[in-house]
């Protein structure tokens, strides 16, 4: 089975954040008994258990963990452990270390704004596709997709809890990648734990095409087809901003970005982008990279919401493509600019058909 935690992590970027209280038993909420099955024999003990917790994410099971709140419990039989000293049940345990089937733990888990976090708030979400295995939603700009520090609610991943029951036996109700909280745009969720492993692996080998439209500033030859493979990692100087980063001196991913000017003036161009990878806040730190930022994105280096008042950076996730993952049909969804950015578009001059646009080899 994929490692769900480890390709979510590497597309998004982040991670869930969590508050730690001083006293963790002070703030025990429930107490959950699991037992190893024979599918998880040998896995490690953090990600096993975290599978066993689709609410919530790994790091949080690794922080239950680190405050002794994760205990391994007596064999209901010896031959379990027949090749291990009893003496060394009371000893910590490594998220590491290797799992048996038929061991049992007991995990006591603490009150925290995460776990605050996994309520189903009903809210009015877009679908533009739906099936027994995925559902693709047309997400606004403004909607947070994952609950984090300041986010504790009112997010994508709080809707689809509501709109189906079944979402909160899927990690991270069935979320595989991510748009930042002002992009608009497709965004696919899966419905099932392994439509989710099968939708990760998609991306993983990336075979899901994510295209982007977005006004820039500054003017740019139309037709121009710029490619651009420039690392990315966290700005050193404003840990809120990721940066083109040199991987031989500072950390960070490989990020390939395809670019094409759709239409231009002296000041806006209308840029059409393809994600190669899927690096957090990638189009909007390559872009300004190359002394183009996005209309209105002020953290990237934009001269303000300029005409129309714009409030969120102008960037949208305008067409999603895959092969579905039970059947292989080949599903191409498409959503046209939000209001908002056809209205700066149209007063730029800078309206252009995004049906036209053909899909680059």
């Amino acid at each position: 089975m994929t490692d769900t935690k480890t390709a979510i992590i590497d597309f998004e970027g982040e991670d869930f954040l969590s508050f730690t209280p001083q006293n963790p038993e002070d703030a025990i909420v429930e107490e959950r008994e699991i037992e190893i099955s024979m599918s998880a024999h040998g896995k490690r003990l953090d990600l096993a258990l975290s599978e066993c917790l689709p609410e919530f994410s790994r790091s949080f099971v690794q922080q239950l963990m680190q405050e002794g709140l994760v205990t391994e419990l007596p064999a209901k039989a010896t031959a379990l452990y027949s090749d291990r000293p009893t003496h060394e049940l009371g000893k910590p345990l490594k998220a590491s270390s290797k799992v048996k089937a038929g061991v049992r733990y007991q995990v006591r888990i603490r009150e925290t704004e995460q776990t605050q976090a996994f309520v189903p708030q009903k809210m009015d979400l877009e679908v533009v596709f739906e099936d027994e295995h995925l559902r693709v939603i047309n997400k606004p700009a403004g909607l947070v997709v994952h609950p984090a520090a300041g986010h504790w609610s009112g997010t994508l991943l709080n809707g689809l809890l509501a709109l189906d029951e079944g979402a909160k036996f899927v990690p991270r109700a069935g979320i595989v990648h991510r748009l930042d909280k002002d992009t608009s745009g497709l965004m696919v969720v899966a419905k099932t734990r392994e439509c989710m492993d099968r939708l990760i692996a998609l991306i993983t080998k990336r075979e899901m095409k994510r295209e982007y439209v977005c006004i820039a500033q500054g003017a740019w030859q139309e037709g121009q087809r710029m490619e651009i493979h420039q690392a990315i990692g966290r700005d050193v100087r404003n840990r809120l901003k990721m940066a083109v980063v040199d991987l031989t001196h500072q950390s960070g991913k490989v990020a390939h970005t395809s670019c094409v000017c759709l239409v231009s003036h002296e000041q806006y161009s209308l840029i059409y982008c393809q994600l190669h990878t899927g690096r957090t806040h990638q189009i909007r730190v390559h872009l300004s990279a190359q002394h183009h930022p996005i209309f209105a994105d002020t953290l990237y280096g934009a001269k303000g919401t300029g005409e129309g008042g714009l409030k969120r950076q102008a960037l949208h996730a305008f067409r999603l493509s895959f092969e579905h993952p039970y059947g292989g049909e080949k599903k191409v969804f498409c959503a046209h600019l939000p209001q908002d950015l056809s209205a700066v578009a149209q007063s730029l001059g800078l309206s252009y058909n995004l049906d036209t646009i053909a899909m680059p080899t």
